[in-house]
């Protein structure tokens, strides 16, 4: 081959890489939502049915009635129309403090599970439970089944149940007597969806510092069985920006009624996070996405650190969505409370699938096994460069977006300058190796892709095979 004919070669080679279609609208990241799902709804559940709907159940500000909505998408949920199923007695149990509904399909029927206090002492709060044989929950009529009796008739709330190898169990949070704290988590089996039965068991007492900050509190567990364990999240310390998630890991093959089968761990797994404008995530529930395997932790929190006067009174706590993924020793990570608006995606490299792009030090590389789970999560916003390109911001430094400077990619501040801009604009394009994954072209170098050399992020041309399957990333 003559020297020429290389040339020419390679002239057409660039041209047709350089004029590769943009990434068409269906290669949308698998989990695509926009935060937050509702206002004013704490305490929120969602519960994904055989059906085809998702159903979401919330505690209401006013404290006075059990509302449900519907959607066939996680996203549809924000504009699903919203129907109230029951509402407080006059007086009596059930009559003040409407509080932390859940929805539960069992044996055919529907139940919410949901705590109430009397219109005469507000915090004599116990739990109770609805039940409808209707297909759709939203039309049904439901039947009061009554209070679940515990030992104790003692402050109790949060109610869940599931099942495990067969077994139908009930968590709550519970005070106990002679115990001075707040609430303390249990676990007992269940009868039937209404009752108890045996001896409960106490899990977890609020013992650590970032249980106890403003009240002792463990409540609103949450379960979800992976890898060989049984994970039960809870919230701790006051409803304020102290609220967080601990957790609890038993074996799945564990007998789950014995309180040495438990292990908490020692700091919380979910908190508040300041860089990103999210306080006092908690009383969370878990549900999978519409692709059927990513996993979604629901939970509430508000946008502001600061409350006047009680926060049982302050109505913001807002229902958010956001998908956590699973460290290499099978335990799960949630990683942070992210920013309000787009879901941020990690990017999957596509020649070495155990990599993600993360920054360190705010250099942009590829690393396996990233626990601080928030470096390796990227919002695709509408470029600074505009022109129908796309940033990549980083989670846990909003403000920040991923940029070229001489050839190397970083993460850094966006200075306003239209150098900034260019340099954190890229055209978002299929894949150069894989049309299923996306690959991002430089703005102002036409013809360079952020790709990996040696597991760092450059901006370099494409020419071969080896360079297109690094400059080629599949979105989770």
């Amino acid at each position: 081959m003559n020297v020429h004919f290389r040339r020419f070669l390679a002239m057409i080679l660039a041209v047709a890489v350089v004029l590769l279609p943009a990434v068409p609208a269906s290669a949308a990241p698998p989990v695509g939502y926009t935060n937050p799902i509702a206002g004013q709804r704490a305490d929120a559940q969602i519960w994904k049915h055989t059906d085809g709907y998702y159903y979401l159940t919330a505690t209401v500000p006013e404290y006075d009635r059990i509302v449900l909505r519907r959607a066939t998408t996680v996203q549809g949920l924000s504009n699903a129309g919203e129907t109230v199923i029951w509402r407080k007695h006059s007086s009596g149990e059930m009559s003040a403090n409407i509080w932390a509904p859940e929805i539960h399909f069992i044996d055919g029927k529907w139940y919410v599970y949901f705590t109430a206090g009397r219109a005469d002492d507000r915090f004599r709060i116990r739990m109770y439970v609805l039940e409808t044989p209707a297909a759709n929950p939203l039309t049904g009529t439901w039947t009061e089944r009554g209070r679940i009796a515990t030992p104790w008739d003692t402050f109790s709330l949060d109610e869940t149940t599931f099942v495990h190898n067969g077994v139908r169990y009930l968590a709550w949070a519970q005070q106990e007597p002679g115990i001075s704290t707040n609430s303390n988590l249990y676990l007992a089996r269940m009868s039937n969806p209404w009752t108890i039965t045996g001896t409960p068991v106490r899990l977890s007492v609020p013992t650590l510092s970032w249980e106890t900050r403003g009240y002792a509190v463990n409540e609103g567990p949450a379960v979800v069985v992976r890898n060989g364990r049984v994970f039960m999240t809870y919230s701790a310390s006051a409803t304020d920006a102290n609220y967080c998630l601990g957790m609890l890991t038993a074996s799945a093959t564990a007998n789950l009624l014995s309180a040495s089968s438990w292990v908490k761990s020692p700091n919380p797994v979910f908190a508040s996070n300041a860089a990103t404008s999210q306080y006092g995530p908690g009383h969370n529930s878990f549900t999978v996405a519409e692709d059927g395997q990513s996993d979604l932790i629901v939970y509430h929190d508000r946008s502001y650190r600061d409350i006047s006067g009680d926060p049982l009174n302050d109505p913001n706590r807002r229902t958010r969505v956001q998908k956590f993924y699973w460290n290499a020793d099978g335990t799960p990570n949630f990683g942070i409370p992210i920013p309000d608006g787009v879901h941020p995606v990690r990017l999957r490299s596509h020649n070495v699938p155990d990599r993600y792009l993360r920054h360190w030090e705010y250099r942009a590389r590829l690393d396996a096994n990233v626990t601080n789970l928030a470096d390796s999560q990227f919002r695709i916003v509408t470029g600074l460069a505009g022109n129908g390109s796309v940033s990549l911001e980083s989670t846990n430094f909003p403000g920040y977006y991923l940029r070229h400077r001489n050839n190397e990619a970083w993460v850094d501040r966006n200075d306003g300058t239209a150098l900034f801009r260019n340099d954190a604009s890229f055209t978002r394009r299929a894949g150069l190796a894989d049309a299923a994954g996306v690959s991002f072209e430089s703005v102002n170098f036409p013809g360079r892709y952020l790709r990996h050399v040696d597991y760092l992020l450059r901006l370099e041309p494409a020419p071969d095979a080896t360079a297109r399957a690094d400059a080629t990333f599949h979105l989770e």
